[in-house]
């Protein structure tokens, strides 16, 4: 099977990484149009071959695109206008109701998978990709009843070889859970960073004083704007529905502090612990998951 990335930056090669040590395809061409990106990927050694969009899609069984989400919504239907009729399309994009909409009267809609695997670092570009970056993870796919058999099952074993989990949702219901899991959380790191950044002018003590809660908390806000500024715009209602939410939260700790109201102050943290109890839960699905096969799509 060929199996073509569009897009070798953290997703792209971590995804080449994964496939070529599972063996997963008989030629892997890897497609990338930054000068820089190109050398980094072929010193890694991610493909077999790094060649132009049109020479990539020319025989491949499996298309995976790993490109930001704002040049997806044209990429995407022109890549669909160029495979044939065989090919499986695939994106890793963060956001996925503006490209299902784009997509919904193509006439090849069905050879098309979408896909957003939770996986990923602070980190982009070549150098930021690593082996084993989806392993037990969940990948979320949408809108599976619009995708043919053949298709869904290539991507079935694409995310098999990766060590994905694999849920199935509306694109509208991905695009509102991903606002609060994972927009929100870097819009939080990117506020906080620049309010430090503001308010401590003197940078020496900010590495100074800086413990391993700052860095944990601040440390998405090194994740690239080229990357999440488009998925904010793309996802902008959510986002915002998110962030309002937030503030009331963050309105109600305020006047706690401000009302000199200790206890409750303390019965607002000690809600928030029960977060700890979520994440367990998560993780022993996790573990559960490894062993054994997720259900398939109706």
């Amino acid at each position: 099977m060929k199996v073509a990335i569009v897009g070798l930056g953290l997703i792209g090669g971590s995804i080449a990484i994964d496939l070529q040590a599972a063996s997963f395809a008989t030629e892997l061409c890897g497609v990338e149009t930054n000068a820089e990106h190109v050398q980094q990927a072929r010193s890694r050694g991610f493909c077999d071959s790094i060649a132009p969009l049109a020479e990539a899609l020319a025989g491949a069984d499996l298309v995976i695109l790993c490109l930001p989400v704002d040049s997806l919504l044209n990429v995407l239907p022109s890549v669909l206008d160029q495979v044939s009729a065989q090919t499986t399309v695939t994106d890793m994009g963060s956001t996925k109701s503006a490209l299902c909409e784009r997509l919904k009267n193509h006439p090849r809609r069905q050879q098309y998978v979408a896909a957003h695997p939770m996986a990923g670092t602070e980190y982009s570009g070549p150098l930021a990709a690593k082996r084993g970056l989806f392993q037990n993870r969940t990948t979320v796919i949408c809108e599976s009843e619009l995708s043919g058999a053949l298709h869904l099952r290539r991507v079935d074993a694409l995310f098999d070889a990766l060590g994905l989990r694999k849920v199935f949702m509306s694109a509208k219901d991905h695009d509102l859970h991903a606002a609060y899991i994972s927009h929100l959380s870097h819009i939080s790191s990117f506020v906080l960073a620049n309010t430090v950044l503001d308010k401590e002018k003197d940078v020496s003590a900010i590495f100074d004083l800086a413990g391993g809660g700052f860095e944990s908390t601040v440390r998405l806000a090194k994740s690239s704007p080229e990357m999440w500024n488009p998925i904010f715009a793309q996802n902008r209602d959510n986002i915002l529905q998110a962030l309002n939410a937030y503030l009331e939260h963050l309105t109600v700790f305020r006047d706690s502090l401000v009302a000199q109201k200790a206890p409750a102050t303390y019965a607002l943290m000690k809600n928030a612990n029960s977060i700890s109890r979520v994440l367990q839960t998560l993780s022993l699905k996790s573990a559960g998951s490894s062993t054994a096969k997720p259900g398939r799509p109706s």
